[in-house]
């Protein structure tokens, strides 16, 4: 682990940052800003009750959604290894969208690491511009760290920069401050391009405070390496508030520079209505 990096973090002090930002939400309460959540949303069904025809109809509204309301793309479709290729089959030309798939026995990953590297290199040739897979909780948490960060190291290679690597650390499962922070920089200085915070499968998800754990690991890693690590918030984000708080987060805490799609994405589905629904000013069940 990069030196320095590692520190104790008190709940206390997150929760006092927090505060600090009451009046920022307010600020960034615009339509501006949730059209820019709309631009960092990757739009996701990750349901066991999900078809090729449900996904396309998916897919085929995103597309539809700038000419019909006059925003911005969303910045991916988040969908199960089966469906990359209808999604890539219903975006057709358009390049503005990306494809991203869970991999790597999501959502436990608790499977061979053979399989994790096929299911990854399957993923990216059949279309995936991003991967998103969840470390190896189980070792993190018994202090195993060499191995969670070999197993990353390894994906990353399979990949072979041919896709993004999202590497989820399920935060609300670590709770401890510390421990999401120590996830975050092993995730990062083993090859992650993204470090996401949840899959939406476990009682907690994305919380604020885990966003501003790791967006400070984020920037200190930036500040010790020079290299911009993405975020990726995800888990239970279903209003246009939640998404106009994390983007605060972001944005006190990593700047302006952050807020692209490029480093800075939320996961989820409902949420998309919301926001719709706040730019038009008229409810709006369009996902």
């Amino acid at each position: 682990m990069i030196s320095g990096l590692l520190k104790e973090i008190k709940e206390s002090d997150v929760l006092s940052e927090l505060k600090t930002f009451d009046t920022r939400y307010q600020e960034n309460d615009t339509p501006d800003v949730y059209k820019k959540c709309l631009s960092f949303l990757d739009l996701t069904s990750l349901n066991i009750t999900d078809n090729h025809a449900r996904i396309e109809a998916l897919t085929q509204k995103a597309v539809e959604m700038p000419e019909h309301y006059g925003v911005p793309s969303v910045a991916a479709i988040c969908v199960s290894p089966l469906f990359i290729e209808t999604v890539g089959v219903t975006l057709g030309n358009n390049e503005t969208i990306g494809i991203a798939s869970t991999v790597g026995g999501f959502p436990l990953s608790q499977t061979y690491l053979e399989v994790k590297m096929l299911e990854c290199s399957m993923a990216v040739e059949n279309g995936a511009d991003e991967v998103d897979m969840v470390f190896d909780l189980g070792e993190f948490l018994t202090g195993n760290y060499e191995e969670v960060k070999s197993e990353i190291e390894i994906i990353k290679e399979e990949i072979s920069g041919d896709a993004l690597l999202k590497i989820i650390i399920e935060s609300g499962e670590i709770k401890n401050p510390s421990f999401i922070r120590t996830a975050s920089l092993l995730a990062m200085e083993a090859g992650a391009d993204f470090v996401k915070s949840s899959t939406g499968k476990t009682p907690v998800s994305a919380t604020p405070e885990a966003a501003v754990i790791m967006c400070h690991a984020i920037r200190d890693f930036y500040e010790a390496t020079g290299m911009k690590k993405g975020i990726k918030l995800a888990g239970g984000i279903t209003t246009a508030e939640q998404a106009v708080h994390y983007y605060t987060i972001v944005k006190e805490i990593l700047g302006e520079t952050w807020l692209t799609p490029e480093l800075f994405r939320i996961g989820a589905s409902r949420l998309a209505n919301d926001l719709l629904s706040k730019i038009t000013g008229k409810p709006v069940v369009f996902f």
